[in-house]
């Protein structure tokens, strides 16, 4: 992994996630470990983010590192219309390393190419975004203690959920059954379902999952998300689709863990947040220990 831009969760084989998954809980037992030291970093935001940019800033702090760069597109000289390409060379000559947000799909490839160091890709539109999913995948592990043969719900926004569309294809390692919960509009799109038919995969598609929810291992809530509508009609029509509230988990498996990749808006109950069930907040904290873990491969440092 040493040298190589992560921008999907496809660059990673299974023997990668596990290996990352490993570091991953060394650096859990003992973050302060000054792998960075020497090492500066470059976090590029051209969309607004908390828990992605600030977790990873916190791990590099954490590891010894230095961080430059910016929170949005309006800091940089984007705003004055610099090309990303243009921002992407400059910004090389500055760093080891780039952490890249975008919301055009295909941006973070883009800048893989013309970058002259390594870029790791925090999410571009509502294609992918990986270190999410290696936090999610972490997550899973270690509420459930294996990551195989799971039954794994995914609720909400579908179409536009870039968190949705790269965890599906890391699950895929693991024969996992699938449960889609989502209105018709935000359906998981065609290319994913061929995807799973291909590895032979369960899945299942739902308008409601009330009644099936106590078949769950994980529910994976996502809010609706306002800013990848282009009709804010569809938006209005869809954003309170679904409320997990506390009494709804009454009946589950013992093991059923609910996770979140945050921000929610009121897809989940406040009343869920002291059950049992409730994981999204540990969730955020697991993607410092995966970022770390990311971070010290791709330099080549672990």
């Amino acid at each position: 992994m040493k040298n190589k831009s992560l921008i999907s969760i496809n660059d990673y084989s299974k023997e990668q996630i596990l290996r990352t998954l490993d570091l991953a809980e060394d650096f859990e037992k003992n973050p302060s470990q000054p792998v960075l030291q020497g090492k500066v970093i470059a976090t590029l935001f051209f969309e607004p983010s908390t828990r992605t940019k600030m977790s990873f800033e916190s791990a590099i702090n954490r590891l010894g590192g230095q961080v430059i760069g910016f929170a949005s597109k309006e800091g940089s000289s984007v705003q004055k219309g610099e090309s990303l390409k243009d921002t992407i060379k400059t910004v090389s000559n500055y760093c080891d390393l780039i952490v890249m947000r975008h919301p055009l799909e295909g941006s973070a490839r883009y800048a893989s190419e013309v970058a002259s160091v390594p870029v790791i890709n925090a999410g571009d539109g509502a294609n992918q975004h990986p270190t999410q999913t290696m936090l999610d995948l972490y997550s899973i592990r270690k509420t459930q203690e294996t990551l195989e043969n799971l039954n794994l719900f995914m609720v909400g926004d579908l179409k536009y959920g870039r968190t949705v569309h790269s965890l599906l294809m890391a699950m895929s390692y693991f024969n996992t059954t699938y449960n889609f919960v989502s209105p018709e509009e935000l359906r998981i799109p065609e290319e994913y379902k061929m995807f799973l038919k291909e590895h032979k995969l369960k899945y299942k598609e739902h308008i409601d999952f009330t009644d099936i929810i106590s078949e769950a291992d994980i529910i994976y809530m996502t809010r609706i998300q306002r800013e990848r509508f282009s009709d804010p009609m569809e938006y209005e029509k869809t954003k309170n689709s679904y409320m997990l509230r506390r009494d709804m988990l009454k009946d589950t498996k013992e093991n059923l863990k609910v996770l979140h990749p945050l921000p929610r808006i009121n897809e989940i109950n406040e009343d869920v947040d002291d059950s049992k069930q409730s994981y999204y907040f540990t969730q955020a904290l697991n993607g410092v220990y995966t970022r770390m873990a990311i971070m010290s491969s791709i330099l080549g440092l672990k």
